[in-house]
């Protein structure tokens, strides 16, 4: 899925990502209008929101649900999910560290052992971790060996994973509110204490002890004054989007078959695709062989935070999709039955805002250390990095209370925002986000002030992996 290198004492995360001439959009107004004050109805109250039911929103709900609070979660689109399902990221990065050992586990491990074989794919647990040659050519091409190393990284099929999701919601006692779009914070001197909505129904309120902002870009805690920063490195694919799409009807086999024995000629084919439609990517193996998922081209020089941005990208992804289906079927082997399967209903945000907190982690915490207060261990980039310890203070918002902020908008610098913004890390941290939200909403307490301790052996209790705080814990 891309390239690691070393720059100026920081990693980076490549991939091919293409700059484009920006077309001719509308330009802003500098008109206003006045909007009347109103009285807005409360819909519900609740012990814990959560604001997204993407992959951390929706581990949150389930996790603050298992332990007895009352759990809303609203959800803009008609699924859960996020990305993982309406994005079709379909492909989840590593979930075991270089030894192959199973570091993100938790809510994300119960959610994929619901999935049957057929629905998800990807390398034995015998063989995570693995260096054999041989398995690590076959699962390279296959999105799930990286540096010499079989890594637990599955492709799975969308629709179950809603489905799974789904179910794991209803049964934790989670209400979901679906086609609402959470507007803005209910803050209250200084504390978040709900969240307006809006929907067909209007503006209407949810008011809550503890809000979770899981909307991936930060859109709540953004709007009730939290500080943010916004930085990517332009050589990385961080701060691209495209909207990802499925070619049903292919033979992933022979297009595999093709790139590893024959490089020259796929070289070539690659030079073709790149000379003809500019923006150019190649497909990446699914659940299952006849379905390609294409999750590129990564557009660069858009920002996720802009309307005018995101109907661009819509427009030129869904273009490329069209000018893609063309070129595979007529030159691509395994390509020539190819159909048009599925356009992703959501687009592929990797960035918009990194939250400001005293938590923030940092590149200078992949050393080893354990921190004080850790809830999750991510795997590292590289075999040469150790794990990371993810810290409960890098969702702990540093100016507002009675919010949380799991997920890719988490409080990181741009280099550890290249792995902690996966699926994987959002599910980390939305589960611990719902029991601490769960713990401060019983207790009555600030979410700065839930004893790690009692957080941390509740989240073990759900299956989480963490290491013990010894000597090596830091302040």
């Amino acid at each position: 899925m891309g390239s690691m290198t070393e720059d100026g004492g920081r990693l980076f995360f490549r991939s091919e990502s293409f700059a484009v001439k920006r077309g001719e959009r509308r330009r802003g107004s500098d008109r206003i209008v006045q909007e009347p004050a109103q009285t807005v109805p409360v819909h519900t109250a609740c012990d814990v929101l959560v604001v997204g039911g993407g992959p951390a929103g929706t581990a949150a709900a389930v996790a603050a649900a298992r332990l007895g609070a009352d759990v809303v979660l609203l959800e803009r689109y008609n699924h859960l999910g996020g990305l993982s399902t309406g994005g079709l990221v379909i492909w989840i990065d590593r979930m075991s560290d270089w030894s192959g050992r199973h570091v993100i586990r938790g809510f994300a491990e119960e959610l994929l052992s619901r999935l049957t074989p057929d629905k998800i794919a990807g390398p034995p647990k015998a063989d995570w971790g693995s260096g054999d040659p041989a398995k690590v050519a076959y699962w390279s091409l296959r999105s799930a060996a990286y540096n010499n190393t079989v890594t637990h990284s599955p492709t799975l099929d969308p629709e179950w994973l809603k489905a799974e999701s789904l179910a794991m919601a209803l049964e934790a006692g989670v209400h979901l509110i679906f086609h609402a779009w959470g507007a803005s914070p209910i803050v209250e001197d200084g504390q978040v204490a709900g969240c307006i909505f809006e929907s067909k129904e209007g503006r209407r309120a949810v008011l809550a002890k503890v809000t979770i902002d899981a909307t991936g870009d930060g859109d709540l805690y953004a709007r009730a004054g939290a500080g943010f920063v916004s930085d990517v490195d332009v050589r990385d694919i961080h701060g691209c989007m495209n909207t990802a799409w499925l070619f049903g009807g292919v033979d992933m086999d022979a297009f595999l078959k093709f790139r590893a024995e024959t490089p020259s000629q796929f070289s070539d084919f690659m030079a073709r695709g790149r000379e003809r439609l500019g923006s150019f990517e190649r497909p990446v193996v699914s659940w299952r062989q006849d379905i390609a998922v294409f999750m590129g081209p990564r557009l660069a020089g858009y920002s996720a935070l802009k309307v005018e941005d995101l109907s661009e990208v819509e427009i030129r992804s869904r273009k490329l999709m069209l000018a893609h289906f063309d070129f595979y079927r007529e030159h691509a082997p395994g390509f020539g039955d190819a159909f048009i399967m599925l356009s992703a209903p959501q687009i592929g945000v990797r960035h918009g805002r990194r939250l400001d907190a005293a938590g923030r982690l940092t590149r200078e915490m992949w050393d080893g250390r354990v921190a004080a207060d850790e809830i999750g261990v991510s795997p590292s980039l590289a075999p040469k990095f150790a794990n990371i310890s993810v810290p409960y203070g890098a969702i702990v918002p540093r100016d507002v209370g009675g919010l949380l902020a799991p997920g890719r908008h988490l409080a990181c610098d741009a280099t550890s925002h290249s792995f902690m913004r996966e699926i994987p890390q959002c599910w980390l941290t939305g589960h611990a986000a719902g029991v601490a939200a769960a713990l401060a909403a019983d207790r009555g307490c600030a979410v700065a002030d839930v004893p790690i301790g009692e957080l941390r052996m509740k989240l073990s209790a759900q299956g989480a992996y963490l290491n013990p705080l010894n000597a090596m814990a830091i302040d």
